[in-house]
C-alpha cells in the first residue's frame, strides 16, 4: 500500500474551550468538510438531548467569520429546534487547509456499533473478559454502550484496557476519572480512560488514587485533556496521530499532573 501522502500536523494556536457561540452565525465550508445531510440532523433533532450535546469544534478564521469544524449536523439540530446558542471549542488562526486537517483528525475514528454487539453476545455467553468488565462497571453504576453520565460509550477503550491490565486498572481508571471530573460523559472519554489506565499500570504502586483525580482537575476539565491529548499526538503526524498515540500523549499528561510539585526522588517517569 502506497503511503499517504496527507500529513495530520497542525502549528500551535490559540484554543478557546466551552464558548457559547450564536448558531446562526456559524458558516459551514464544504471544501474543509463534508456536506450537510439535512436527513441526519432531522433525525437528531428529532431526539435531540440538549444536555448530552457536547462542545462542536470552530475555526474563527481572520477576518472574524465561524466555521464549523466539527459538529454541523448537532448545530444545524440545534438550529431546527429552535435553539439560539451551542456550546463550541474555538480555533484561532488557522487556514482553510489546517482546517481541512483538523476535520480529518477529528473524525478519524468512528464508534464501531459490532464491538458493543461484540461485548453483549460475550457477555450472555459468559465470555471471562466480558464478565469482568460487566462486573466493574456494575461497581461503579455504570452502563457501557452510550455516553452519557452513568454510561461508557468507549466500549473498545474499556476492553483494551480490562484485557491488557485487567478489571482492577479498569477499576481504578473509572474512580480517579470520577474524582477528577464527576459523572459528566466527557469523563469516560476513551483516550483519557487509556492514558489513565497506563499511568496506573506501571505506577499504581505508588499512587493515591484520589490525589491523582484531584491534580487531574487542576490541570482542567476532560474535554481540555482530551482535546490537548489530540492536538499533541496530531503533531507528530499521520503515523502518529491515531488512538494509541493520543493515549500515550494523555500518559504523558497525567506523568506531568502528578509529578507537579514534587521532589525528584518523589517523581514518577
Amino acid at each position: 500500500m502506497a503511503k499517504s501522502r496527507f500529513q495530520y500536523v497542525l502549528p500551535d494556536h490559540r484554543v478557546e474551550y466551552g464558548v457559547e457561540v450564536d448558531i446562526d452565525s456559524l458558516k459551514i465550508d464544504e471544501e474543509a468538510q463534508r456536506g450537510l445531510n439535512p436527513k441526519r440532523a432531522k433525525s437528531i433533532a428529532d431526539g435531540l438531548i440538549v444536555d448530552a450535546l457536547g462542545s462542536i469544534v470552530v475555526s474563527e478564521r481572520a477576518d472574524g467569520n465561524r466555521y464549523v469544524v466539527d459538529g454541523m449536523h448537532r448545530s444545524e439540530a440545534c438550529r431546527i429546534r429552535g435553539l439560539r446558542t451551542i456550546k463550541a471549542e474555538i480555533h484561532y488562526g488557522l487556514t482553510q487547509q489546517q482546517e481541512a486537517t483538523l476535520f480529518l483528525i477529528k473524525n478519524r475514528e468512528s464508534a464501531k456499533v459490532s464491538t458493543l454487539d461484540e461485548y453483549r453476545v460475550g457477555l450472555t455467553a459468559g465470555d471471562a473478559l466480558c464478565v469482568g468488565v460487566d462486573q466493574v462497571l456494575k461497581s461503579h453504576g455504570l452502563g457501557l454502550g452510550s455516553s452519557s453520565t452513568n454510561s461508557v460509550g468507549a466500549v473498545s477503550a474499556v476492553l483494551r484496557i480490562t484485557r491488557q491490565y485487567g478489571p482492577e486498572i479498569l477499576d481504578r481508571t473509572l474512580k480517579v476519572v470520577e474524582t477528577a471530573w464527576g459523572r459528566d460523559k466527557e469523563s469516560w472519554d476513551g483516550v483519557i480512560l487509556g492514558g489513565v489506565a497506563m499511568f496506573l499500570s506501571r505506577h499504581g504502586s505508588s499512587i493515591d488514587d484520589d490525589e491523582l483525580g484531584k491534580k487531574m482537575l487542576k490541570r482542567g476539565l476532560a474535554a481540555r485533556w482530551r482535546s490537548e491529548a489530540l492536538t499533541r499526538a496530531s503533531n507528530g503526524g499521520y503515523n502518529n496521530s491515531g488512538t494509541g498515540s493520543r493515549e500515550s500523549q494523555c500518559y504523558q499528561m497525567v506523568v506531568e499532573c502528578w509529578n507537579k510539585g514534587r521532589t525528584a526522588t518523589n517523581r514518577v517517569g
